[in-house]
């Protein structure tokens, strides 16, 4: 009897290891995704954004170093985390609903024809969803693999781009979002997953 070889087609486990003879897994692919944003501008719907994602780079989160110096060595603890800001590249279609709505958004935080800001983050702070999705469509619907849910964004950057007569390129407008917190949703996928909090017997770093 003839035997598949494409279980073999990865990296070998020790023989004390489950699923020895499972074949390579499918992996998430970086073109099949979805960004959707929530209180973001004033018109709606905000889905005349998603429809125009070129690009979305998934989360960074990095934790402050704290440092220890002792007697011969050092110690060093997780301090503080960090969110890094994440971009999403958007076309600007000829219709202007894109550049009207990334517009409209950085007047809610700051209004520039009468230099007057927002009074408190409330007032502008929008909500960012990132889903990664499995490649359904149509008839099929797409089954969502991964969700971010990026809390408490705002726009630190909205860069309107360049046009050359040289190139047969769409123009785009490049948005730098900044926020305050990210959750992997359904909870228990990653971030924000519940975990025990350990507390050991023995205090030490």
């Amino acid at each position: 009897m003839a035997t598949s070889s494409l279980s073999k087609f990865t990296v070998p486990l020790a023989s004390n290891q489950s699923a020895t003879a499972q074949g390579l897994l499918m992996p998430k692919l970086k073109f099949r995704f979805r960004v959707t944003f929530e209180n973001f501008g004033v018109s709606q719907p905000t889905t005349e954004l998603t429809k125009q994602v070129m690009d979305f780079k998934r989360p960074t989160v990095e934790f402050g170093e704290i440092e220890i110096p002792i007697y011969n060595s050092r110690v060093y603890l997780a301090g503080k985390p960090t969110w890094t800001a994440v971009t999403c590249n958007l076309r600007d279609d000829a219709g202007g609903e894109v550049a009207k709505r990334v517009g409209e958004q950085m007047q809610k935080q700051f209004d520039f024809m009468e230099q007057s800001s927002a009074s408190s983050g409330i007032d502008y702070k929008f909500l960012t969803r990132f889903e990664v999705l499995d490649g359904g469509n149509g008839a099929n619907t797409p089954t969502v693999l991964e969700t971010w849910e990026l809390y408490g964004c705002y726009l630190s950057q909205a860069d309107y781009g360049d046009f050359n007569y040289g190139t047969n390129d769409p123009a785009t407008i490049a948005l730098t979002i900044r926020y305050d917190n990210a959750i992997q949703t359904p909870i228990g996928t990653g971030i924000g997953s519940a975990v025990a909090r350990t507390i050991g017997t023995t205090i030490t770093g």
